[in-house]
């Protein structure tokens, strides 16, 4: 059990307190306390190991379904002895410029506050040792962790967007580079890319409702002082959101003016192998028409007629590479 306890500690008024090194003994003597609360921060559990948990601080069964399965998407619940909240951190790899996702299932109770981390995308650490330089907010009970903890991840996702952002100016400035450049992987390019961005909506766009759930007054085991925090939350989120679709959107349009990019250029090639199709057909029909075994030819015995035939080929060629030179075709 002691693997997967990240930290375990006991704040009153706002600051770190020494407390039984047993989680069970802590918890009491927070509730005794009045004005204190039990964080304890936990990663991957078994559900073995988050037995005694379960039924230290009467967590819902379905609540903590869902913290060991993990794979869930962001939501808000409310049970008799809990609230349950489930974030996606987002984290970006520059080396790969791909994205990834971790989970955070956070139950909020009577003095207590469990955490439950998957991956490696949640930024608990920092948000502790934040909290911890701020005892003001650390007052406000468990309630200050969880919008902490929502705030740290919904700053990340806006941090995430501005990376994504950086990436889909280099991709739309090689969409629309000079023609010479290979381009020969850019749709898979842009397709990849669209995946990132599908993966980060998955993180962002569900946790608006819970985010606008928890601004809105009455809801248990929240404190009523805190509905303007989590307001500013959900501004931030829904920037995030907008720095999505802005995204996509863009990637979408990216990926029209690519393929349209390149059904011009084909037509050009078309257009190309036409003429020079076309130049070549005029001097091989005069010349097939001389090669035929026909006794009676024009010009057959003209001491000129050869030379003649030639220059003939040639100004037909010089012609048609003037005419298809000046409509573009060449």
């Amino acid at each position: 059990m002691r693997a997967v306890i990240v930290d375990c500690a006991i704040y009153r008024e706002g600051c770190r307190t020494q407390g039984p090194s047993d989680f069970s003994d802590a918890l009491s003597e927070a509730r005794a306390a009045g004005d204190a609360f039990l964080w304890i921060g936990l990663h991957e559990p078994t559900e073995k190991e988050f037995d005694l948990v379960t039924t230290e601080f009467g967590l819902h069964p379905l609540a903590v379904e869902d913290a060991l399965r993990a794979h869930q998407r962001p939501k808000l619940e409310v049970y008799d002895d809990s609230l349950f909240a489930v974030l996606k951190p987002v984290m970006y790899e520059p080396e790969s410029d791909t994205v990834t996702t971790g989970e955070l299932m956070v139950f909020v109770g009577d003095s207590f506050v469990v955490t439950v981390r998957h991956g490696e995308g949640a930024p608990l650490a920092a948000v502790r040792d934040r909290l911890e330089a701020e005892p003001q907010v650390l007052r406000h009970g468990p309630t200050s962790v969880l919008y902490a903890v929502s705030d740290a991840v919904v700053d990340h996702y806006i941090e995430v967007g501005a990376e994504l952002q950086t990436d889909l100016e280099e991709l739309e400035a090689e969409v629309f580079a000079p023609v010479g450049r290979d381009s020969t992987n850019t749709a898979a390019r842009i397709y990849t890319f669209k995946r990132q961005v599908l993966e980060f909506r998955r993180a962002t766009g569900p946790l608006a409702q819970p985010m606008l759930r928890l601004s809105s007054p009455g809801l248990p085991f929240v404190d009523e002082h805190a509905q303007p925090f989590f307001r500013d939350v959900s501004d931030h989120l829904t920037r995030a959101n907008e720095q999505v679709d802005g995204l996509d959107r863009l990637l979408s349009d990216i990926l029209s003016a690519h393929l349209a990019q390149m059904s011009v250029r084909q037509n050009d090639d078309m257009r190309k192998i036409s003429a020079w199709a076309a130049m070549a057909a005029v001097p091989t029909m005069v010349a097939g028409v001389y090669g035929m075994n026909f006794e009676h030819l024009p010009e057959l015995r003209w001491m000129w007629s050869y030379p003649t035939v030639v220059l003939v080929m040639v100004l037909c060629e010089i012609g048609l590479f003037r005419l298809f030179k000046r409509r573009g075709w060449l």
